[in-house]
């Protein structure tokens, strides 16, 4: 199983545009050791020619056309994107479906119930891209049931329900259902192989850590290093955990998760916000990660899996 990093931020990107926090404004002057990210993304193939795009960024332009693998050139409308799969329906992880209304064909996308009614409602996209291309909606089931995805060379899918908040325009946001956010276990038939992918996690249910046991590579959650982050620089008022997150440091949070994983996982951490001390590549939190064995995802990063 092939897996490429399109994008390793969260919403806003790093640097965000509105943003002057230390590692913003450290970025922007050149005196922090840091790299520009976008929106997080990643596509996944079993064949290094069909991919599966597991969430749709505002960025998603400028990350197709940072890997030539999605963009074949076989005919003179062509795509390696074979299917689309939305891990939620948030604008960050959304958005770049209106970038590929130019498609051939209706876009093959892959979500759940609720995300399906978020995005023919609060957030319409699905219905502006009839439009368009068209879309073509076929429904992750959160059973824990094993279903394979069509044009990403034979991967199969679990989706898992996570405790965490819908988008501020969704009906479910003060009353979740379960499927309003997933983390996937995504299975290569040829080799066996694991990979579980949350950007979005906010607490490690009995379900979801089995799951992570299961994979041989975890890409999950780095949004926030402490719970008071967004407080501390004066972003916003809530805490992490407020905003559907877990942070990485302290009682509980993602790096204890993390260590009680089998020796040979490999552990990544995606979807990091512009305040993120990790995104400095000579702090402290990096080197406590990697002392931990936790790698930092960035835009770019190639995984064989």
């Amino acid at each position: 199983m092939q897996v490429r990093v399109l994008g390793s931020a969260a919403g806003g990107g790093f640097p965000q545009w509105n943003c002057n926090c230390a590692n913003c404004a450290g970025l922007r002057r050149g005196s922090v050791r840091a790299l520009r990210r976008t929106q997080s993304s990643i596509a996944v193939s079993g064949n290094g020619v069909d991919w599966l795009l597991c969430n749709a960024s505002p960025d998603i332009l400028q990350q197709i056309q940072s890997f030539p693998a999605l963009q074949p050139a076989r005919a003179v409308r062509d795509t390696g994107i074979g299917a689309v799969l939305l891990m939620d329906a948030q604008i960050d992880h959304t958005t770049g479906l209106y970038m590929l209304r130019e498609s051939r064909q209706p876009l093959q996308i892959w979500g759940t119930a609720p995300v399906r009614e978020d995005l023919q409602s609060g957030h319409p996209v699905l219905r502006v891209l009839e439009h368009f291309c068209g879309t073509h909606w076929n429904e992750l089931p959160v059973d824990g049931s094993e279903i394979e995805i069509p044009g990403t060379g034979g991967l199969r899918v679990r989706a898992l329900a996570l405790r965490s908040k819908a988008p501020p325009y969704s009906p479910h946001r003060h009353a979740p259902v379960p499927g309003d956010n997933i983390g996937v276990l995504l299975r290569d038939p040829a080799s066996g192989r694991r990979l579980f992918y949350a950007p979005g996690l906010g607490e490690i249910e009995p379900h979801v850590r089995e799951a992570m046991h299961q994979a041989d590579c975890v890409l999950v959650d780095g949004t926030f290093w402490t719970d008071d982050e967004m407080q501390c620089v004066g972003a916003r008022d809530k805490s992490a955990r407020a905003l559907g997150h877990l942070p990485q440091s302290g009682p509980g949070g993602m790096i204890e998760q993390l260590d009680g994983l089998p020796a040979a996982t490999r552990k990544y951490l995606i979807h990091i916000n512009n305040t993120n001390p990790i995104l400095r590549e000579d702090s402290a939190e990096r080197a406590e990660l990697a002392a931990h064995g936790i790698e930092v995802c960035h835009d770019g990063l190639d995984i064989a899996v």
